[in-house]
C-alpha cells in the first residue's frame, strides 16, 4: 500500500511539472478519483468545467471525464486544444437518443420546445432548442414561454420537473442514466433504516420512487455544498466518488452511500497514468467537431446561459 501511494505521489509530481512545461490545464469532473482531483486546475460538474475552461490562460486542456464533457469544453472554447485522456470513456445516456428521432418529432410537433440535458452528444444538442444542467433545469424550463416541452434524454430528471411544474406539458422518452436508474426503492428504505437521522441527499437522475425519500434533491454541486455546510450525517444518492470525496474532506462526519450500484464505470476509465501519457501525446484523443454541428449545439448552450442567468 505504501509503495502504491509513493508511486501515485511521484506520478502526480511529474504531471504537475508537465502542466507547467507544456502549458496544459487539467479539468476533472467531481466523479473522478481523488488522485486525479488533487492535480486538477479545476474540479466540478461538467458545465462548471466547460465555462471555467473559457477563462483559463492555457491553450491546451485535458478533460478528465467522458466524451460529451470534452465536447462541451471544445464548443465553448473552440480555439483551445481539448484532449480526452481515455478516448473510450463515454456516457451511455448521452447516446440513447438519435438526432434523427428528434428532427422527425420537431417536424410533426412544431409547438413543442425540445430541451436537452447537457449529458448528450454534440449531434443531439444540435437538434435541440436549449440545454439544461441538473441545477438549472427547473429554472430554465419554468422560464420557457412554451407549455409543450419534450425533455430528453433523462426520464428521471424529466419526471422530477413534471412534479415541480404541473402547469407544463412535459413529454418524456425512455432515456436515463443506467447507474442512477438501477437504484431501487428497497435499497433506499434499507439505507434510511440503517442510518436513522442522516440527511438523504439525492441527484434527480434517480427514479421517482427513490426520490420520495430525499431530504435534498440537487445536482452534484448542490449535494457537495449541502454536505460541506452542515454537520449531520448524510446518505449520498449519487456516484460513489462524491461520498469518497466528502469522507476525505470531513473525516469527522459520516457519509453513507445510498446504493453499492452507484459506480460509473466510464467515469473511472481515466487513470492518473492516462493523464500523464496524454500530456506526452502518447494516448487520448484530440476533440474535433464539425463546424455546422458545433454552431447549432453551441446555440442550445447559449440559450441555456441566457435563460439560466
Amino acid at each position: 500500500m505504501e509503495n502504491t501511494q509513493q508511486r501515485l505521489s511521484e506520478l502526480q509530481q511529474k504531471i504537475i511539472r508537465l502542466k507547467k512545461e507544456k502549458d496544459i490545464a487539467v479539468l476533472a469532473h467531481s466523479y473522478q478519483t481523488a488522485d486525479i482531483l488533487e492535480i486538477a486546475d479545476q474540479t466540478g460538474d461538467s458545465f462548471k468545467l466547460s465555462t471555467a475552461a473559457m477563462e483559463l490562460s492555457q491553450k491546451t486542456v485535458l478533460m478528465c471525464g467522458v466524451r460529451f464533457m470534452a465536447d462541451t469544453v471544445k464548443l465553448l472554447s473552440p480555439e483551445k486544444t481539448v484532449i480526452l485522456p481515455a478516448a473510450e470513456a463515454t456516457c451511455p445516456m448521452a447516446e440513447q437518443i438519435s438526432p434523427e428521432r428528434v428532427y422527425a418529432f420537431k417536424e410533426e410537433h412544431p409547438t413543442y420546445k425540445v430541451v436537452a440535458y447537457i449529458n448528450t452528444t454534440t449531434e443531439l444538442k444540435a437538434a435541440t432548442d436549449v440545454c439544461v444542467t441538473s441545477s438549472s433545469a427547473l429554472k430554465i424550463v419554468s422560464r420557457l414561454p412554451e407549455n409543450d416541452i419534450l425533455f430528453i434524454p433523462d426520464k428521471n430528471l424529466g419526471s422530477y420537473l413534471q412534479k415541480q411544474l404541473p402547469e407544463k406539458n412535459i413529454l418524456l422518452w425512455d432515456g436515463c442514466c443506467p447507474v442512477h436508474n438501477a437504484v431501487t426503492e428497497d435499497e433506499c428504505r434499507k439505507a434510511v433504516a440503517a442510518h436513522p437521522g442522516a440527511k438523504v441527499l439525492m441527484h434527480p437522475e434517480l427514479p421517482a420512487q427513490v426520490l420520495q425519500y430525499a431530504d435534498v434533491v440537487g445536482s452534484t454541486a448542490d449535494i457537495l455544498k449541502y454536505a460541506l455546510e452542515h454537520e449531520e450525517d448524510c446518505i449520498i444518492g449519487t456516484e460513489r466518488s462524491v461520498r469518497d470525496y466528502l469522507a476525505l474532506m470531513r473525516p469527522q462526519q459520516n457519509f453513507y452511500l445510498l446504493s453499492k450500484q452507484l459506480i460509473c464505470a466510464d467515469m473511472r476509465m481515466t487513470t492518473l497514468t492516462d493523464v500523464y501519457h496524454a500530456m506526452l501525446g502518447e494516448c487520448g484523443e484530440r476533440i474535433e467537431l464539425q463546424p455546422e454541428t458545433a454552431r447549432l449545439a453551441k446555440h442550445a448552450i447559449e440559450e441555456m446561459l441566457r435563460l439560466g442567468a
